[in-house]
C-alpha cells in the first residue's frame, strides 16, 4: 500500500511539475511532510541539500531519496523515480507533434513568457519552505553564500571545486 501511495504522490508531483525542480519543492514538501508524514521538514531539507549536490535534476533526485527513505528499500526509490518522470514522458510523447507545429507562434511565445513569473514565484515559495527554525540562515551561512557567489561570478570557479571548498569550510565553521 505504501508503494502505491508513493507512486500516486510522485505521479501527481510529476504531473504538475512546471518550472523545474526548485518550483516543485513546495509540492514535494506538501505531499511528503504534510499529507503523508513520511519525513520531517528537517529530513526533507537534508534530502534537498543532497539532491542539489548530486548529478541530475533536483526533482528526480529528491524523489529517489524520498522513495528510499520512506520505504527503506531500493524499490521505493525506483517507484518514486518512475512516478515523477512518467507524466513528463507521457505528455511529451503526446504533445511532440503539437509543439513542432506551433513552434515560433507568437501567441505560444506570449503564453510561455506569461508563465515565467509564476515559475519565479514557485521557486521563491520553495526557498521560503526551506527556511525553518532549524535551518535559518545565520551569519556563517551568509558568509559561505557570499564567498561562493564571488568565486563563481568573479573568478569562474568550477562548481565541483566550489562544492568541495564549501564542504571543507562548513566542517570548519560548523564543528
Amino acid at each position: 500500500m505504501l508503494y502505491l501511495q508513493l507512486f500516486i504522490s510522485f505521479f501527481k508531483i510529476g504531473l504538475f511539475a512546471f518550472g523545474g525542480g526548485y518550483a516543485i519543492l513546495s509540492l514535494i514538501q506538501h505531499e511528503i511532510v504534510v499529507a503523508h508524514g513520511w519525513l520531517s521538514q528537517s529530513e526533507l531539507t537534508d534530502i534537498v541539500a543532497i539532491s542539489q549536490m548530486t548529478p541530475g535534476p533536483i526533482g528526480i533526485n529528491s524523489a529517489t531519496y524520498v522513495g528510499y527513505a520512506a520505504t527503506g528499500s531500493v524499490w521505493g526509490a525506483v517507484v518514486a523515480t518512475l512516478a515523477i518522470t512518467l507524466p513528463s514522458f507521457i505528455i511529451m510523447l503526446l504533445l511532440s507533434r503539437f509543439v513542432l507545429a506551433v513552434q515560433g507562434n507568437k501567441y505560444m511565445e506570449y503564453a510561455l513568457s506569461a508563465l515565467r513569473p509564476t515559475v519565479v514565484g514557485l521557486i521563491a515559495a520553495a526557498a521560503m519552505l526551506l527556511l525553518n527554525r532549524e535551518n535559518f540562515v545565520d551569519y556563517k551561512s551568509l558568509l559561505l553564500f557570499v564567498a561562493a557567489f564571488m568565486l563563481t561570478f568573479k573568478f569562474k570557479m568550477h562548481p565541483i571545486l566550489l562544492i568541495v571548498l564549501a564542504g571543507a569550510a562548513g566542517l570548519v565553521l560548523y564543528p
